[in-house]
């Protein structure tokens, strides 16, 4: 989320009754932090336990329902006070299939209701806790269940999708549309018999998939499904527990549960790897939120005067660095990675958060799978009180462990700045960009032949392995590919822009650094024009997926693409130094081009050299490449990962807009 879903976040927000904080947050400082594994709700053999931590509550209640809604409680239990700033209560039964909420006496007066902050399972739209036993929505073979293992980072392609988009359109061939179980099923075809879902994306070739938030979110109407409620979820309630409207039954606690566990275990054994896209730095109500029905003031910053803070720009930010929410923070990527196997974690305005909590995040999540990565947005939408030094800006990367930020250099390079639609970039025409997109190439690291002093957005190198940056031209913010191409190449034609677009994505994955692409882009959908549609109807947001067969150029060029990084490490270096020795750039005086090798076999490559040259103008320039035996890999718009013939080098012509790749 970044600039287009400020609106959003905005239109998310709900009065509530003020629970004002003071200015005083230090005051916080001396808060007791509880952080063991039993916070809110524990079912064993001697019953069911409720623990609650709100330092400051008067008294606190849990009240027990027999229903999600709609129905008065069964009981009431007033809980003891207990140590580190928790309430506590039990009850000498198990009290399967019983819903919760708390209530605390702040202040003299009792708080509405809340499932608390650690609610694992929930009824319709979120506001009362249920208990379940978990263990039981565990899929056939879930114990054995692994995510695809990868030595670093740098092996992966992702690809962002949102559960509606890539399911909801009459033809995906689909039967749950727009839900978990959609991506269960195989054998979805198009009318013209292409794969859909999870069959696409494994003939694409993509390794992980970065699913748009799944948590139970705020904004979609779980009673009223009928209604097309459509929202891409950047509006946090429940942070651990999955969203409603993406399961058969959001009334049946389990089954999103059990639903969303299959669909992680089916893209499992499709060796797709699942990665869940979280938004902890900042929750869709502020004084109404389940942080402020606990502990008033705690979890957020404020300003002098007492209002929120609002680096997030939707009305809030989360205080990271205070030990609870820190906590809170790491143990729930922790749960995710835990009970739902999750293989990766995007953090949403990353910046928001300390450098120190990303770094527990990281360490904490790869003692658990060595295989599990980290990423976010080296940015905030707005000031914070949190000093610079102390964010996790992408300015601040090479100061944290084991985790990557996205480049907003190769994205505003290659394509246009994304916020001027009619901007223009270095695969589209405009000179003037070809040093920053060198700097995307060299993945922000050290370079000699790189100048970052003509960099656009960045004037140093900030990262100090490729392994900490995500290269990408597109994603779920702000125009997609298609659009910006549209928007900004007035007067061309489908065929022109689908040809700068695959120069755009040439750079994105022979780059170092992790390529990153968004859902729907192989087949050249668009969203018609509309950058921020957040909310927007399924006529805006969900893929068309006739336009496979009509585009089975693009999808050929996209796989084959995805395949030569695959297959080559020499794409995939982490060591900086190794990317310093090994890539050599021509020197060039043309506009719009850029000609390098990748030499020395890198990165235990079975290819002694890799040319690569990049036009991107509309004329074609001429090059000179080394008399040897080279296997054509790319040329005039066209890819081979394993060659469309051969070469002698010499005097070589690069088409208009296109990249040539030459291999010996």
């Amino acid at each position: 989320m970044k600039h287009s879903l400020i609106t959003a976040c905005i239109g998310a927000l709900a009065a509530t009754a003020a629970l004002a904080a003071t200015p005083a947050d230090s005051r916080f400082a001396s808060w007791p932090a509880y952080s063991a594994d039993d916070l809110e709700l524990r079912v064993d053999a001697s019953g069911t336990h409720f623990t609650l931590w709100s330092p400051e509550a008067q008294a606190a209640q849990v009240l027990l329902y027999p229903t999600d809604r709609n129905s008065l409680p069964d009981d009431t239990l007033s809980m003891t006070r207990a140590g580190s700033g928790t309430w506590r209560a039990s009850v000498p039964a198990q009290l399967y299939g019983k819903y919760y909420t708390f209530r605390i006496l702040h202040d003299g007066t009792w708080l509405a209701e809340t499932p608390g902050v650690w609610a694992k399972a929930v009824g319709t739209n979120g506001r009362r806790a249920a208990i379940i036993d978990l263990s039981a929505t565990n899929p056939e073979g879930w114990e054995t269940d692994r995510g695809p293992a990868i030595g670093s980072i740098t092996d992966a392609v992702i690809y962002e999708m949102h559960h509606r988009d890539m399911s909801v359109h009459p033809t995906s061939g689909i039967v749950n549309k727009g839900k978990f179980l959609a991506l269960t099923e195989h054998g979805t075809r198009t009318p013209d018999g292409e794969a859909t879902g999870i069959d696409h994306l494994k003939e694409l070739g993509v390794t992980h998939v970065h699913i748009l938030p799944s948590y139970d979110y705020n904004s979609v109407d779980e009673a009223n499904l009928a209604a097309n409620g459509y929202n891409w979820g950047y509006d946090p309630q429940n942070y651990n527990a999955p969203e409603g409207s993406y399961s058969t039954n959001p009334a049946d606690p389990a089954a999103r549960i059990v639903e969303m566990k299959r669909m992680v275990k089916a893209l499992h054994d499709a060796g797709i790897g699942v990665i869940m896209d979280v938004v902890y730095n900042h929750t869709a109500e502020n004084d109404g939120s389940n942080f402020s029905f606990t502990a008033p003031g705690y979890y957020y910053r404020h300003n002098p005067d007492g209002s929120y803070s609002d680096a997030s720009g939707c009305g809030n930010e989360t205080a990271s660095e205070r030990r609870q929410m820190s906590d809170f923070i790491v143990n729930s990527v922790k749960y995710w990675a835990k009970e739902y196997h999750i293989d990766g974690f995007r953090f949403d305005l990353m910046a928001i958060h300390d450098t120190a909590t990303m770094d527990r995040v990281a360490a904490e999540l790869k003692a658990i799978n060595p295989s599990i990565f980290v990423y976010g947005e080296g940015w905030t939408a707005g000031a914070s009180p949190l000093p610079a030094e102390q964010r996790a800006l992408k300015e601040n990367v090479a100061s944290m462990h084991g985790i990557a930020v996205f480049s907003d250099d190769i994205r505003d390079a290659v394509k246009g700045h994304y916020s001027n639609a009619a901007d223009r970039g270095f695969a589209t025409g405009k000179p003037g960009n070809e040093e920053t997109v060198k700097i995307g190439i060299v993945g922000s690291t050290a370079h000699p032949q790189v100048d970052y002093s003509k960099g656009n957005n960045s004037k140093f190198p900030y990262a100090t392995s490729p392994a900490q940056i995500i290269n990408y031209v597109s994603c779920h913010d702000d125009l997609m590919l298609t659009d910006k191409l549209a928007a900004s190449m007035p007067g061309s034609t489908p065929e022109e822009r689908m040809r700068a677009a695959r120069l755009a994505q040439t750079i994105v994955f022979t780059s170092q650094g992790t390529p990153f692409m968004w859902c729907g882009e192989e087949i050249f959908r668009d969203k018609k024009g509309v950058h921020n549609s957040y909310k927007s109807p399924d006529s805006i947001n969900a893929i068309d997926w006739s336009l496979k067969h009509a585009n089975r150029g693009q999808f050929d060029y996209y796989r084959e693409l995805i395949a030569l990084r695959k297959a080559h490490p020499a794409f995939r270096m982490t060591d900086a130094a190794e990317v310093a020795r090994n890539i050599v750039f021509d020197k060039t005086t043309e506009p719009n081009l850029i000609s390098y090798s990748i030499r020395n076999h890198a990165n235990g490559d079975e290819w002694a050299e890799i040319k690569i040259v990049f036009n991107g103008s509309s004329e074609p320039v001429q090059v000179k490449v080394p008399r040897a035996d080279w296997t054509v890999i790319a040329a005039d718009g066209e890819l081979s990962a394993s060659g469309l013939g051969t070469s002698r080098g010499g005097k070589l012509q690069v088409a208009p807009v296109s990249a040539l790749i030459l291999a010996r």
